[in-house]
């Protein structure tokens, strides 16, 4: 099959096209590099199977062209990251929101498949044991910056969802739980490979908060075999699907995990929230995904602890410094 992924060069994208390559598909990845980094993609980049094309979903010409020359999308070029999202909310929106329209316009007129991949930043401030695709959405004021990305992903999810209701065009939605794993970046927020980075220098671990708050962390190879097992699967059509791991950790915990895996002499110090990312900022304090659905609809369970995501990482950063 002819793929194009959005966002192909970003850290879940390059991951995905590298898979699809080696189940024999072509693949175009098209991105603007905010975040992705065309290095991601140095596995394949030689391969006669492989393109990659420069640009932005906002550009709904060039969109157009490429998904009509696809059989199937994967929609994972967004905004992410919560520095920058909160430093640069009205692109992000836009990139967002936008973005995602012009995706599905141009799918429906070919009628072409589309995965989309969305958060469990849509759940908001619920912080119920085991978040189900059908839970109730909490969230704070829309005037908190904060939860601006939660709003443009419940958007995408709908526009998705309506798409597939009323011009039953194809769709598939995902709910990623914070994945992670090599050539993820820290500079967006993203606590795990910060906290490697900090902890293979031996420098400070910085938590922001009281370090309580709970998370639970799935390794992209993990979540990768999820996105293919689901995008192939007939019953997933029209579906929402959480794609995560439910071992739950706090993040005290998780740093002194780091520290601890990694032989770090790294100190742990605390950030409060208005200093990180301004006055107002608010956070969630657990957020576990129930898996059931997935597991129900292709057999999906992860198998990669977070021993082994923090190992993966940490050989990375080793071997490129």
């Amino acid at each position: 099959m002819k793929f194009l992924v959005t966002g192909g060069a970003g850290f879940i994208g390059s991951h995905l096209c590298e898979r699809l390559i080696s189940l024999g598909h072509t693949v175009t990845a098209f991105d603007n590099f905010s975040t992705g980094r065309s290095s991601n993609l140095s596995n394949i980049k030689d391969s006669s199977d492989f393109t990659l094309v420069e640009g932005s979903i906002l550009d709904a010409a060039v969109l157009k062209s490429l998904i009509h020359d696809a059989d199937y999308v994967f929609h994972l070029a967004a905004a992410v990251g919560v520095f920058n999202i909160v430093e640069n909310p009205l692109e992000s929106l836009l990139t967002n929101i936008r973005g995602t329209e012009n995706v599905l316009e141009a799918a429906h007129e070919t009628n072409t498949p589309v995965f989309l991949t969305s958060s469990s930043e849509v759940y908001g401030k619920n912080t119920s044991d085991s978040l189900k695709e059908s839970d109730d959405r909490i969230l704070g004021s829309p005037t908190t910056l904060r939860w601006s990305y939660s709003e443009a992903k419940a958007i995408d999810e709908s526009l998705a969802y309506a798409y597939f209701i009323e011009k039953q065009l194809e769709t598939r939605i995902v709910r990623f739980f914070n994945t992670v794993g090599p050539r993820q970046l820290g500079a967006y927020g993203m606590v795990v490979p910060r906290f490697v980075k900090a902890a293979l220098a031996n420098e400070p671990i910085t938590i922001y908060g009281d370090g309580n708050q709970t998370r639970c962390f799935a390794h992209v190879d993990d979540v990768i075999d999820a996105v293919v097992s689901i995008a192939f699967t007939e019953s997933a059509i029209g579906k929402v699907i959480n794609i995560g791991n439910n071992f739950e950790i706090s993040i005290n915990d998780l740093a002194k995990k780091v520290i601890l895996e990694t032989g770090s002499h790294s100190e742990i110090v605390y950030v409060p929230y208005s200093e990180a990312y301004g006055h107002g900022f608010e956070d969630m304090e657990r957020r576990v995904p129930n898996i059931e659905l997935i597991k129900q609809l292709v057999s999906w369970t992860p198998e990669r602890d977070l021993s082994r995501i923090i190992f993966d990482i940490s050989a990375e950063m080793r071997k490129l410094s």
